[in-house]
């Protein structure tokens, strides 16, 4: 994976190490809440403070960090396995005994696991210890704070159309589109006009030498189409199969003359009004040819879409999901918002996501022209909790530049 992917959450952690939480006997903790990579992660049992230990759901946390965890009902056992940058690790705890077992090797525990409703219950910090977890608690907000360990994420990044300046960034993407090109308002597929256009050379740099380098150094490169549907020229396309021939077999020829590994679509706009199930059908079409002519060519296909609690209706994630190699859910710019994406509508877009494709197949779109250093982070959390594919990053050219001017930070990734 790319320097890029090897992706750090920076929630805060206490530097003194693993915290200290209140000696309130054993009693409930009373309003608690836990955020995994700084959003709720709902739970089955409230958490409990025993003995002065903070007591939580071993299972919920465990899933929501991608650890595999199995039941044993006769021996009162419950064992949770994971492979992380440290190497494989077993642990195996039993209701009721004041030590686990980590890979064969006995470890104490301060309290004993407990059942409670029919949840296992474990000591906060010893999964903190165990599985590289960080965790914090404010006492004042009465939050437990979990920061989940490093993963190696697919990460693609978008290039805008001559920003020659960003170029130092490409190698630090798994892939990267290059937005140089589009359908324009008259439904004609170009690399000229005003917008997503091929950028003239600057002296040495060419559109070109950039893509033989990303694909030298390992950054897969992706030819990305926009288009909008303002005047219809979206529509027309699916509507019009030899105006939509004609589109395609400009799109894999350039891909394919120019170097490029694979096909990024961005073609918005569809279904906010009409015969949505029509439009759908239409568009799995466009795609369905697309793809037949990319495969032919040894181009990858990547599709994005609007999420499906957006306005447009227009694109059927699990007919897609069939045709394309990944899905990115462009999860954001949703209707009437300002600023950071909420994080509850980024979190129903993967959850309808997940009810039509796969999740090695979607990989979670963050809009760096919204956000800010902690909602990144945060959306990037969610990416890992549902064990997406990966994240893109629209745009590379605001990576490591000030996002919002009153915070005078930028996004470290």
């Amino acid at each position: 994976m790319k320097r890029f992917a090897k992706i750090v959450l920076c929630a805060a952690i206490a530097a003194a190490g693993l915290p200290s939480f209140p000696a309130d006997g054993a009693q409930a903790a009373g309003g608690v809440s836990i955020v995994l990579d700084g959003y709720p992660l709902p739970f089955p049992v409230e958490p409990a403070v025993m003995n002065g230990t903070t007591m939580v759901p071993f299972r919920a946390i465990s899933e929501a960090l991608g650890i595999k965890v199995e039941w044993n009902q006769a021996a009162k056992q419950i064992t949770a396995t994971n492979s992380g940058a440290e190497g494989a690790k077993t642990v195996i705890l039993t209701l009721g005994k004041s030590s686990a077992s980590v890979n064969g090797a006995a470890v104490k525990l301060a309290v004993a696991p407990q059942n409670v409703r029919g949840t296992t219950m474990i000591p906060l910090s010893f999964f903190g210890q165990q599985f590289g977890a960080g965790v914090s608690w404010n006492q004042a907000a009465k939050t437990v704070s979990i920061t989940s360990p490093k993963k190696d994420l697919y990460t693609l990044g978008f290039y805008a159309q001559g920003a020659y300046s960003e170029v130092s960034l490409i190698p630090d993407f798994d892939a990267v589109a290059f937005g140089w090109s589009r359908i324009d308002r008259s439904g004609q597929y170009t690399t000229s006009g005003a917008e997503f256009r091929w950028p003239q050379a600057a002296g040495d740099v060419t559109p070109e030498s950039i893509v033989q380098n990303a694909a030298a150094g390992g950054t897969a490169p992706y030819l990305m189409v926009y288009s909008g549907d303002k005047e219809l020229e979206l529509t027309r396309n699916v509507e019009d199969l030899q105006l939509q021939q004609q589109t395609i077999a400009g799109i894999v020829d350039t891909a394919a003359q120019k170097g490029f590994q694979g096909i990024a679509l961005d073609l918005e706009g569809l279904g906010m009004t009409g015969d949505k199930a029509l439009v759908q059908s239409q568009y799995n079409a466009f795609v369905k040819n697309l793809s037949a002519k990319a495969k032919s060519a040894g181009l990858k296909l990547t599709v994005i879409l609007h999420p499906l609690n957006s306005s447009y209706k227009g694109y059927d994630y699990k007919t897609l999901a069939t045709l394309a190699d990944d899905l990115v859910i462009m999860a954001y710019a949703f209707e009437g918002e300002t600023g950071p994406e909420p994080m509850d509508k980024v979190d129903e877009s993967i959850r309808l996501a997940l009810q039509q494709a796969s999740k090695d197949k979607l990989i979670l779109g963050i809009s760096v022209y919204s956000e800010n250093e902690t909602s990144v982070n945060a959306k990037i959390g969610l990416a890992k909790r549902y064990g997406l594919k990966g994240i893109a990053i629209w745009r590379l050219g605001l990576i490591g530049q000030p996002v919002l001017s009153e915070m005078g930070k930028s996004i470290e990734l």
